[in-house]
């Protein structure tokens, strides 16, 4: 005897209410941060967070940012199973992914909090930039009072791209440019990624406030 379906119930709805909305903000990120001219740092490639995130945001900022070779779409970062950071996210923060060829930053500041004090890092603040071949950054939120862009290419495929040195997912929506430059730059940012960092004057401390 053939067994009837059982209703599908409302938790399986919002279940797949949540589905679609991700989806939505998942593809259309990049195009929203273009719109509104605030370019991010950093990103997961395919993929440059390949490791598990912390779940911990951490705080980047600097005075200018010019860079090569300039990629940014949307993308997923995980946390370790059972991590105590995930909250009511599952374990998943929905990112700006952005890729720099080359990138060349001046003062750059970098802090996290611990428990109501911050680890601070700060670099290229005395005549010597910053320097880093390969960066990626997953971001939550960027800002900055400017952002000028060389070549833009707004609405492609982000698995098409060859100007940054990572591709995105197929089928997500992406901007690539031939060089990005940026000014007073700051980002919450759950992973950075580099093939090489080069951080002249480096001072990491603790502090009571952070960047």
């Amino acid at each position: 005897m053939a067994l009837s379906e059982a209703p599908r119930g409302a938790g399986e709805s919002e279940r797949r209410g949540r589905v679609r909305y991700r989806r939505a903000a998942y593809m259309g990120l990049p195009a929203l941060a273009a719109a509104a001219g605030l370019v991010v740092l950093t990103a997961q490639g395919a993929l440059a967070a390949q490791f598990a995130i912390s779940g911990m945001p951490f705080t980047v900022a600097a005075d200018s940012l010019e860079g090569r070779g300039f990629g940014q779409f949307g993308g997923l970062d995980h946390m370790a199973e059972g991590s105590p950071n995930e909250g009511d996210t599952g374990g998943q923060v929905l990112v700006i992914v952005t890729a720099i060829r080359e990138a060349q930053l001046t003062n750059l500041c970098q802090s996290v909090e611990l428990g109501g004090t911050f680890l601070k890092i700060t670099a290229g603040n005395k005549g010597t930039d910053v320097k880093a071949t390969g960066l990626t950054t997953d971001s939550t939120d960027i800002s900055g009072k400017l952002a000028a862009f060389d070549n833009i290419e707004i609405g492609g495929d982000a698995s098409t791209f060859d100007k940054p040195p990572v591709k995105g997912p197929l089928g997500v929506f992406g901007q690539q440019a031939d060089t990005v430059t940026l000014k007073d730059l700051r980002q919450t940012n759950y992973a950075t990624t580099a093939a090489r960092f080069t951080l002249p004057d480096l001072r990491m401390t603790f502090a009571s406030e952070g960047c």
